[in-house]
């Protein structure tokens, strides 16, 4: 499913005025030496504005879709114009700038100079749209637990707080 939503995605894309596909294959980017089942070449969209398409879907394959920004504030409202926060990722050689923008960003994950790098120490999951809960670390056990508070009073005297 997720390959075919993938090959939809770059069908959508490859119609688009203006956005160039860049891969190492002729369209349809189908992966050399795969005759069967649905393969893709990694791609990447060059000249996406951030109201494509292909810039406000989660895609979940081998494509990358490349959007040109001014300054830091322009890269955090495109990264939070949409209804998707599962992962992102900066590259940058400043790292203050990099943990200010992971601040910024609306995202359950955020990698700063590396990418899709998973510890089962850190909860993984994602805001907005993308999803509910965590999984890994601690907060993958809150799916399986129900709180409860019990608040006894042992005093002789009532206790209250208002």
């Amino acid at each position: 499913m997720i390959a075919y939503k993938t090959l939809r995605v770059l069908r959508i894309g490859s119609s688009i005025p203006n956005c160039n596909i860049k891969n190492s294959a002729s369209w349809p980017a189908a992966v050399s030496g795969r005759s069967e089942g649905f393969f893709v070449e990694p791609t990447v969209f060059a000249d996406v504005k951030p109201d494509m398409r292909i810039a406000q879907e989660e895609i979940f394959g081998p494509v990358g879709a490349v959007l040109p920004f001014k300054n830091e504030d322009d890269v955090i409202e495109m990264a939070n114009n949409t209804i998707y926060g599962l992962a992102a990722a900066v590259w940058t050689k400043d790292l203050k700038r990099g943990l200010r923008l992971a601040q910024e960003i609306q995202s359950g994950t955020i990698w700063v100079n590396t990418y899709q790098v998973l510890t089962p120490s850190a909860p993984f999951g994602g805001f907005k749209q993308s999803g509910l809960g965590r999984e890994l670390g601690p907060n993958a056990l809150d799916a399986y637990l129900e709180t409860k508070s019990v608040i006894v009073d042992l005093n002789d005297q009532p206790l209250t707080f208002f």
